[in-house]
């Protein structure tokens, strides 16, 4: 009784992240943010899903076959994160940026500016 409790927690658990990282796909503004919120929602869920379907299956084949396809999604989902984000970013699309900051690389240096001591004399 005590294990298909804490199973079935695991399970409703796992099931709230992954439906709160689809209202986060559905909600949130950009590409970067919903990229964020599926990805860590995503990891979450899988890992929690299938170890309450583990602790309901018992020691059997079945969850040695549940461990597998978890280890599995475990590690193709940030990749798939990633490689995405790459693309995006590869093409052009960019995260919107904070006020002030200027960019990633830094703007080419004038001559006045190489220079802090031509500055001074001002």
């Amino acid at each position: 009784m005590v294990i298909e409790v804490i199973s079935w927690a695991f399970m409703l658990s796992g099931s709230f992240f992954v439906i709160i990282g689809a209202v986060g796909t559905l909600r949130f503004p950009d590409f970067w943010a919903r990229l964020h919120a599926v990805s860590i929602t995503d990891s979450a869920g899988v890992i929690l899903l299938f170890a309450g379907m583990c602790m309901q299956a018992g020691l059997t084949l079945i969850t040695v076959k549940l461990i597998i396809i978890g280890v599995f999604l475990f590690i193709t989902g940030p990749t798939a994160t990633h490689a995405v984000a790459n693309a995006a970013l590869v093409s052009g699309l960019r995260p919107k940026e904070a006020e002030g900051f200027t960019g990633v690389e830094p703007e080419p240096l004038t001559k006045t500016d190489a220079d802090p001591a031509s500055s001074e004399q001002r």
